[in-house]
């Protein structure tokens, strides 16, 4: 438990700044946690980080991320046109070098793309709308925060006790109640539009959109047979299990058009 909340303080202490701070700091360190959580992704396939389909696809997630300041074209044509040639220079490798399957190339494509847009809406909303950022944090962390504590007091029924034995449903109930009550307290001193309940509502979503992103990172790691996606912090895991909720709920973002 030390390890794991000395762990948390310092992220915490680097991790302030950088949004504080915005624009390249915050664009270059998104693209490096997209690049680690990518390269989880890879070692939970075992995949050599050295093979040139790993370099690829982690060339790929970090120009994802990146893309937000390229300015010939719109990011989303870029980002579009990165995802491509990524995907055909896959191909092409499995093609001459038969121990990279197509599977490997569609696994890789799919993890790149889900984490490359999670972090690159990141940085889309900080530059846009920081105060809907840290809404967004404060339901994600509330939500997680709820739901380990109620479901440890009073959580009875499994949520999905295939992927996640620990999860209950009071739990994830009590998650979402305890956001709902920060959400209502936020809106009152720092509205985000003249749509207060549009707004609520939509926090609610995410709310329950970041504990489907959690149960999504241990169906991964349970398909994959590990128990923490990295050892990257000290009593956390991984990038990929300390962002699990987020990158779901930006990429639901991005898909709406918020981001």
């Amino acid at each position: 438990m030390f390890t794991r909340v000395i762990t948390a303080l310092i992220a915490v202490a680097l991790f302030i700044p950088l949004i504080w701070i915005g624009s390249w700091p915050l664009v270059i360190g998104m693209a490096i946690l997209a690049v680690i959580g990518l390269s989880e992704f890879l070692h939970m396939k075992k995949m050599k980080m050295s093979s040139p389909p790993a370099v690829l696809s982690l060339i790929g997630v970090a120009l994802m991320v990146l893309s937000i300041y390229f300015p010939i074209l719109f990011a989303v044509e870029v980002f579009s046109r990165i995802i491509i040639l990524t995907m055909v220079l896959l191909f092409l490798y499995s093609l001459a070098f038969q121990e990279t399957t197509t599977k490997d190339v569609a696994e890789m494509i799919l993890m790149m793309i889900y984490i490359g847009i999670g972090f690159y809406a990141f940085v889309s909303l900080r530059l846009t709308n920081v105060s809907l950022l840290v809404l967004i944090l404060l339901v994600i962390w509330a939500t997680d925060s709820g739901a380990y504590l109620i479901g440890r007091k009073i959580g009875r029924t499994k949520l999905a006790p295939a992927i996640s034995p620990n999860k209950t449903v009071e739990g994830a109930l009590g998650g979402t109640v305890l956001a709902s009550v920060l959400v209502f307290i936020f809106l009152q001193y720092f509205p985000q539009s003249e749509h207060v309940f549009a707004t609520f509502l939509l926090m609610v979503v995410i709310s329950i959109t970041g504990q489907v992103g959690d149960l999504l990172e241990s169906k991964i790691k349970r398909e994959y047979h590990t128990k923490d996606s990295g050892t990257i912090l000290p009593g956390h895991g991984g990038i990929l299990d300390r962002f699990d909720s987020l990158l779901l709920v930006l990429n639901v973002l991005f898909i709406l058009g918020v981001v």
